[in-house]
């Protein structure tokens, strides 16, 4: 029994799979791009909100799923805007609390001790920040209340730019597996 394989030599199925084979890098990059943005959640190396939405860009650039330039002009805004508030809001937390930039520059060191020797486990993304701030403050010559009150504006401050951060990176992926779900079929349809 021959094969028909004539529908090879047809330029119409070899572009529909090249479509295909590129909407799947597509998708398969833009969900890397998802994971790294929550990474990027925690690691203060990581822009996590601006690589999320490369990453739902990516997506929305396949050929299944329809170009919707609103949802990726809100979104982009709401990336932009959290990214700049992570930088604003330690700040202001420590400036509230009586902090220094050295106790800015203890969390951010902390929180890699954390990342990077894992002593406390999970709790170690919480108390390490907060050692690293008091240290810092209390490198830069501030007295132990001081540095402890600073160190608490700099912690609190911290926290809250990474709750932002990852509640909408993780807001991001649950947003793109549904646009994945929903245009499944012709995502995957071979």
């Amino acid at each position: 029994m021959d094969l028909d394989c004539s529908f090879v030599t047809n330029p119409y199925y070899i572009c529909l799979i090249r479509n295909r084979v590129m909407d799947i890098a597509l998708l398969i990059i833009g969900f890397l791009l998802m994971l790294v943005g929550i990474l990027g959640s925690f690691l203060p190396v990581l822009p996590g909100p601006p690589i999320s939405w490369i990453g739902l860009l990516l997506l929305y650039m396949t050929k299944a799923v329809p170009d919707n330039w609103w949802i990726l002009g809100g979104t982009l805004i709401l990336a932009l805007a959290v990214t700049v508030l992570d930088y604003v809001i330690p700040a202001a937390g420590t400036k509230k609390f009586g902090g220094s930039k050295a106790g800015m520059w203890g969390t951010i060191v902390g929180l890699l001790v954390a990342i990077f020797f894992p002593i406390f486990g999970p709790f170690g993304i919480i108390i390490w920040p907060f050692v690293g701030a008091l240290v810092g403050e209390l490198m830069n010559k501030a007295d132990q209340k001081t540095a402890m009150k600073a160190a608490l504006g700099s912690f609190i401050g911290f926290l809250t730019g990474t709750f932002m951060k990852f509640v909408l990176t993780a807001g991001y992926l649950v947003f793109f597996i549904i646009v994945t779900v929903k245009y499944g079929s012709e995502l995957f349809s071979f």
